[in-house]
């Protein structure tokens, strides 16, 4: 065990540089950008379809209405993709320029999505009580055309930059006001970018006599198919589960990888089930959302209760109960660092196993029962049980596959548990005892100075020994700590300690009334992580200690990758751990913005969401005040 866990260890700087990848980040910025579409979208499908499952079926004119709602918002995610990816791409391409000299990100949104109607779309005209009509068939335009989205971005922002960083555009005289220049600058690489998919379009239908976005289908087809038997899923979520053990968010690797068949398989389902058929795809969103990652990735909700509730550790019933919320709203890093999970020996199977366990009795309950897969998509902050039961539609069978896979996690981490709690026991009476040694020696020498008018010389090396042992016993048990969630992040950029923040805050920042933290009035502090979620923890605390300080101190949470527009409004960007390796370029964007950031170990992270005061000290000595 400790052998693998050092070879993965190895390997993560290459798995950090593929989280980095502009690429990946493109594409799953892209496509979270386009989530809101398709979670509203299923709204309507939900008071659409779910009736249909209890034998109710709405009129057709009222059917007619809600699907409207629903086609033409997933209808077009495609569309929406394609721009929403290529302006995610092209803030990457900027990092690399001038800032002086940067690409016009709203020119390169419109010519992706032009160069994505080109490649997806075909032109259909028919003739209507004797009047002529012409339009565009959107059968590319939704989830099917995703691929096709994310190359068109990609191959736009290449070309922009080709241009921009060889300054080969039309340049306007000084006093030409800077939006009319901006214009004029977007002509030449907008032009190209038209006459490249336009000339490549025509090309490509005469060859093949389709459009791109269905060769582009027929060729990853196969693999979308492989994804979804039991090898494909158990590679897919296993590794996702394994990168995160090590400290490096999964998700980030390989979700951009499959993005595109977690929502186009949604879409199938739901057409195969208003088509009267067997809705039989596995590999969707809510799946991984509320199935897989049932409680955050590991399957950890069944844990974090058993921590809270069974465990006769102090620590782990503290840990548990402080964790149970968030766990429940699939927000898992409080408990992943402060378990911990991450990098920890005694759960490395079951956090790997678990999530495999979870889809595969999914995928036994849809081939073999008859259960059909997932069709509505909801917010991934949904309730696990919840979540599949919305997201299957209300099945009967939904409710029974509910604790079946609560059951199944309960059995394959109560060993582990076990083991875990015996360890933290014995680690607990150990450290107890040294305290017990430590408070007599200090009573026997209080005694003996009491009798003897004076401290014997004897009592004291006594008292000093105890006390010593007693520190080592302690600084030990600290150091396992620290040492677990040094690793865990991920992270070789070195992050104050919350005595030194308090430290430096209080000496730095107490005005004439006393306020130890006057000086962070006005001040406005970002927190980042993957998904938004761990991000509020810290924000809201931070928030909760400004108020009890009357401290007028903005504080604000977002998701790595949503943050480049609202940056410069803020002074200071702190980055949570699951995002740490991220820091290079949010350093890069803070100095050419003129914003201090820094980034947090796991247990650092997770202690300054539990104490105010520690995460105002931190933030103070982060700012230098």
């Amino acid at each position: 065990m400790e052998k693998l866990i050092a070879l993965i260890e190895k390997g993560k700087p290459f798995f950090n540089a593929i989280a980095r990848n502009k690429y990946l980040k493109a594409i799953r910025d892209g496509f979270i950008s386009v989530m809101p579409i398709i979670i509203v979208s299923s709204i309507f499908l939900l008071v659409s379809a779910v009736p249909n499952v209890w034998g109710f079926y709405w009129p057709a004119e009222i059917n007619d209405v809600l699907m409207k709602a629903y086609n033409y918002s997933m209808g077009i995610v495609g569309i929406c993709a394609a721009a929403t990816t290529a302006k995610h791409f092209c803030d990457a391409q900027n990092r690399d320029l001038p800032k002086n000299n940067q690409i016009n990100f709203i020119s390169v949104m419109i010519a992706s999505l032009i160069g994505f109607l080109l490649l997806s779309s075909d032109a259909i005209s028919f003739t209507d009580n004797g009047v002529s009509i012409s339009g565009l068939a959107n059968g590319y335009m939704g989830s099917k055309g995703l691929l096709t989205a994310f190359i068109c971005a990609f191959a736009t922002g290449i070309i922009y930059k080709f241009f921009i960083k060889r300054n080969i555009t039309i340049k306007m005289p000084e006093q030409v006001p800077p939006n009319i220049s901006q214009t004029f600058k977007d002509i030449i690489p907008f032009g190209v970018c038209l006459v490249f998919f336009w000339g490549f379009d025509f090309a490509f239908r005469n060859v093949f006599g389709f459009c791109f976005a269905q060769g582009v289908i027929q060729v990853f087809q196969p693999l979308f198919s492989a994804a979804d038997g039991y090898v494909g899923l158990a590679i897919i979520y296993g590794a996702m589960s394994l990168f995160w053990f090590v400290g490096v968010h999964g998700p980030s690797i390989i979700e951009p990888a499959i993005s595109a068949a977690l929502i186009s398989n949604l879409e199938l389902n739901m057409a195969m089930y208003q088509a009267g058929e067997h809705a039989t795809a596995v590999l969707t969103k809510p799946l991984q959302d509320f199935v897989v990652a049932m409680g955050g990735t590991g399957a950890t909700l069944v844990i974090c209760f058993m921590f809270a509730f069974l465990a006769k550790s102090k620590e782990m019933r503290a840990v548990g109960r402080a964790s149970a919320v968030p766990v429940c709203f699939g927000v898992n890093e409080p408990f992943l660092f402060g378990a911990p999970m991450v990098l920890n020996p005694i759960f490395f199977i079951p956090f790997i196993f678990a999530p495999i366990a979870n889809i595969w009795i999914t995928k036994f309950f849809i081939d073999v029962l008859g259960m059909n897969g997932f069709m509505f998509s909801l917010p991934w902050t949904t309730p696990a049980p919840l979540g599949i039961a919305m997201g299957l539609g209300l099945q009967p069978l939904a409710f029974l596959l509910i604790p079946a896979l609560l059951i199944v996690d309960f059995l394959i981490y109560f060993p582990f548990f076990k083991v875990y709690d015996r360890e933290k026991c014995a680690e607990e009476a150990e450290a107890d005892q040294a305290e017990v040694a430590q408070r007599a020696a200090q009573k026997q020498a209080a005694m003996n100075a009491a009798f003897q008018g004076k401290t014997d010389t004897a009592s004291v090396a006594t008292g000093a020994v105890a006390q010593a042992a007693a520190s080592m016993a302690a600084e030990k048990k600290r150091a396992a700590g620290q040492s677990m969630d040094e690793e865990s992040a991920g992270n070789t950029t070195p992050a104050a300690s919350d005595d030194d923040a308090a430290a430096s805050a209080s000496s730095s920042t107490t005005d004439a009334s006393g306020n130890p933290y006057a000086a962070l009035n006005g001040r406005r502090v970002l927190v980042l992580c993957q998904g938004g979620g761990t991000s509020g923890l810290l924000a809201n605390a931070l928030a909760k200690a400004a108020r009890e300080h009357g401290i007028d101190l903005e504080t604000a949470a977002d998701a790595y990758g949503s943050h480049l527009d609202i940056m410069p409004d803020f002074d200071l960007v702190i980055l949570a751990p699951q995002a740490a390796s991220y820091f290079d370029d949010l350093k890069a964007d803070g100095e050419r913005m003129g914003v201090a950031c820094c980034v947090t170990r796991g247990k650092q992270y997770i202690d300054l969401t539990r104490d105010g005061e520690a995460s105002l000290a931190f933030v103070a000595q982060q700012l230098g005040i």
